[in-house]
């Protein structure tokens, strides 16, 4: 027969791992994520386009550059799903290729961006006073150009190619980002526990990064991931312009540009590059509104 005593610890055991379970971050978020269906459809999508942009050369049927001068401006067939552009260049297969280059792109303009709109918001927040007028006053004279105008002025000065592009995005993140970490910042730095922490003496670049940096990351990670396709939509539209990826770089924003001319014979060119940009934007805008709705603190289940 089992010890009464033994067997109430056991049981006060159980009830404290099953606290700690259900407790456990991860845990969570996923609880409160996966309510989210839209925004689990879009980051499956987001994933497989990951996954098509780490291995699309090697998956896609033909070269995504090399011209076909017999198939020219063919429709969709099953030899050619997404029909073939004015070189006769299989459709389907520049755009699985140009999959990599949208998301490298998006990706690392955002990233960059995030960092150093990051450290100029906590910068801002932190110290306040005059630190944070200039750079909040330097931030707003940047969102006074709208994104597309300002990219497009950088272009200019630094010339047309797709790591200008990158740089040009990067810049018109920076005060997005800035903005909205000062916010959350500055709510964290009030706190009780911030407040205390600096009393005893704590160094400030202890105090930004180990206590009020962390307090900003489910900002940061909603942004990030909201602003990935408004980057991948710019960077297209520049590319369309001529200031983007140059010929024969299967970047969408430049095979819309190319097929413009055949859009009443021959539609499909610009039809399923301009449904890539559209997919993947709007599964990007969904995955950062789920995100935003799971990491939230106001929103309960």
């Amino acid at each position: 027969m089992a010890n009464p005593e033994t067997a109430e610890v056991a049981a006060k055991v159980t009830l404290s791992s099953e606290s700690v379970e259900k407790s456990s971050p991860i845990k969570e978020f996923w609880k409160k994520f996966k309510k989210q269906r839209l925004a689990m459809v879009s980051g499956i999508f987001v994933f497989l386009l990951i996954i098509i942009a780490i291995f699309g050369p090697a998956i896609a049927p033909y070269s995504s550059e090399e011209p076909d001068y017999v198939n020219v401006l063919q429709g969709s067939s099953w030899e050619h799903l997404a029909g073939t552009d004015a070189f006769g260049r299989d459709i389907f297969s520049r755009i699985i290729v140009g999959t990599r280059i949208s998301l490298f792109v998006g990706t690392i303009s955002v990233l960059l961006g995030a960092v150093v709109g990051t450290v100029l918001g906590l910068i801002s927040a932190f110290y306040g006073r005059w630190v944070d007028s200039i750079i909040m006053r330097i931030c707003d004279v940047l969102f006074a150009f709208p994104g597309i105008l300002l990219a497009i002025g950088i272009i200019a000065i630094l010339g047309p190619g797709l790591g200008n592009v990158i740089i040009a995005i990067s810049i018109f993140n920076i005060p997005n980002f800035a903005r909205i970490v000062r916010g959350s910042a500055l709510s964290v730095k009030s706190t009780v526990y911030v407040e205390a922490t600096k009393s005893i003496g704590a160094k400030n670049g202890r105090l930004i990064w180990k206590h009020i940096f962390p307090g900003t990351a489910s900002s940061i990670i909603v942004n990030f991931t909201m602003r990935i396709g408004t980057a991948i939509l710019t960077a297209a539209s520049l590319s369309f312009l001529g200031l983007g990826a140059q010929p024969p770089t299967p970047e969408w924003g430049a095979m819309l540009s190319n097929g413009r001319d055949y859009l009443s014979t021959s539609p499909h060119v610009t039809f399923y590059p301009g449904l890539a940009i559209f997919l993947t934007v709007l599964a990007f805008n969904l995955l950062g509104d789920g995100l935003r709705d799971t990491l939230d603190p106001k929103i309960k289940d």
